[in-house]
């Protein structure tokens, strides 16, 4: 299954083939692979990154093994909850996901769930773990966000700027989001590595990650033509504002109310 990618003003075109590889008739395609060598990335950088903390490797892979799989759970439940009529018809078509259809905050909220909950267990500082996902999420955004680009999804509305792409015979050119949140998401990961040098708390980091990416996530959904509403409202625009404002929030309380209470 190939489809014709282009960026016809930078005179760039690619054939791209949705399947990675066949596994006895079996296809894999790029969408899960990028997706998990995101996955990848951010575990391999959490296993080192621990060594530095309070938290043991041990309690970090069990938060691991747990999470991922509620994550991709969350991210497919939360984009079928807020797109049933596309499923409605068909409910096979739920466990589709090779095609797409993963929300990233859905995955989100599934993992600091899970994380929440295997912290009050084991009597962890939740904010420590926390501080790994800051760097490990868009980490793992910045590379499944590809898996977007493979499948020929996840574009903006049209535009004539210079990077416009097209994909196959029937859009015209488009904002390439996917890759507007690659790159979000990489710069992203630089500034929550350099905060950790002014971070006051275990957990900040993460409060940055949820301001940084929920300005970008806010604008960027804003270009989208694929977007999930609730009523007149894009749902992602709602929680991106909503991510902001509890990232300052909690940052203004630890470090000026707390700190004031402790004087």
């Amino acid at each position: 299954m190939t489809e014709i990618i282009s960026f016809p003003n930078l005179n760039l075109s690619f054939e791209i083939n949705k399947t990675a590889f066949s596994i006895g008739g079996f296809e894999v395609r790029w969408y899960g692979v990028l997706i998990g060598l995101g996955m990848l990335a951010a575990i391999i950088y959490a296993l080192f990154a621990v060594r530095k903390t309070k938290l043991s490797q041990d309690d970090l892979l069990n938060m691991t093994i747990i999470g991922l799989p509620c994550a991709i759970i969350g991210a497919r439940a939360y984009y079928v909850i807020f797109n049933w009529n596309a499923y409605k018809e068909d409910l096979s078509q739920i466990f589709a996901i090779r095609n797409g259809g993963l929300a990233i905050y859905g995955g989100i909220i599934a993992a600091a769930l899970v994380v929440i909950i295997c912290c009050k267990i084991k009597k962890i500082n939740v904010g420590i773990p926390f501080d790994l996902l800051a760097v490990g999420l868009p980490m793992a955004q910045a590379i499944g966000r590809w898996g977007n680009f493979v499948n020929g999804e996840a574009y903006g509305r049209e535009t004539n700027l210079p990077w416009a792409m097209s994909i196959g015979e029937y859009v015209n050119m488009v904002h390439p989001t996917f890759l507007y949140e690659s790159l979000w998401n990489v710069i992203g990961v630089i500034i929550v590595l350099i905060y950790k040098r002014f971070k006051k708390f275990d957990g900040e980091q993460f409060c940055v990650y949820m301001i940084w990416y929920g300005i970008g996530r806010f604008w960027i959904e804003g270009l989208r033509t694929d977007s999930l509403y609730l009523g007149a409202f894009r749902i992602s625009q709602l929680v991106a504002s909503l991510s902001v404002a509890a990232g300052i929030a909690i940052i203004l309380w630890k470090r000026f109310y707390k700190k004031s209470e402790a004087e």
